[in-house]
């Protein structure tokens, strides 16, 4: 075996994680495009509107509301997780810290400050506005992709509601208008209800069942009451 392809090999181990995900992500969305397309102009054609190709489709404010309604449900998701879990804790849930934990943490726990290591991230050992930033970075940007993948559905959801609106001879609505109305937050309810409730579930349910294996679990033989471990 070759260093180029030894380095290869290498790579798509050390990055599996994120390369089967990403790969997978691409996939479902050309999936998505596909039957989203043939719903989107099964319902033209009973409308008796001419139907769409798929590129139109895929630049159309319908495809664009569909996928950004679901992006922004997850970066809530994740928002609000991440800085849940920095002072809510969970007994017995590998997904928690430990009870006694609950709060920031001191700078010798974070590794911060004085406390930071030659292979710490370089921010994390200074003392002033640059520390505070990258001490909270990971929620920040969860936080605004959450913002600007709303505001991209809210924009695009008031295209696709317009559109709808000029089909049946109606006069179309302004942004904010749109967010005001049932459609707007009937779309976004749903999503929100169903990411919280996964979340909770992966809590509750990691407490007393083990994934061999997995860091999202705890060890097979680990106490129902331990917490924050992870197997």
């Amino acid at each position: 075996m070759t260093d180029s392809s030894a380095r290869r090999r290498g790579f798509w181990r050390e990055n599996g994680l994120t390369l089967a995900f990403g790969i997978a992500f691409l996939v479902v969305l050309v999936f998505q495009a596909i039957a989203g397309h043939a719903e989107f102009n099964a319902q033209m054609t009973v409308d008796g509107l001419q139907p769409l190709t798929l590129g139109e489709y895929l630049m159309s404010s319908e495809f664009a509301v569909d996928v950004t309604e679901n992006w922004q449900s997850e970066f809530l998701q994740f928002f609000l997780y991440i800085f849940g879990t920095v002072y809510l804790v969970q007994r017995g849930s590998p997904e928690s810290k430990k009870v006694h934990e609950a709060g920031t943490e001191s700078e010798r726990e974070q590794r911060m400050g004085d406390h930071a290591r030659a292979d710490s991230p370089r921010w994390a050992g200074t003392k002033d506005w640059r520390q505070a930033l990258y001490a909270r970075s990971l929620g920040a940007v969860m936080g605004s992709l959450f913002v600007l993948s709303w505001l991209a559905q809210s924009i695009s959801g008031t295209a696709a509601y317009n559109d709808q609106r000029l089909r049946q001879l109606e006069d179309p609505v302004t942004w904010g208008g749109y967010v005001r109305t049932p459609d707007f937050w009937n779309r976004t309810l749903q999503n929100w209800q169903s990411e919280l409730l996964a979340v909770a579930a992966m809590v509750v349910l990691s407490i007393y069942l083990r994934q061999r294996g997995s860091p999202e679990s705890k060890p097979v033989g680990a106490a129902h009451t331990a917490t924050g471990i992870e197997g």
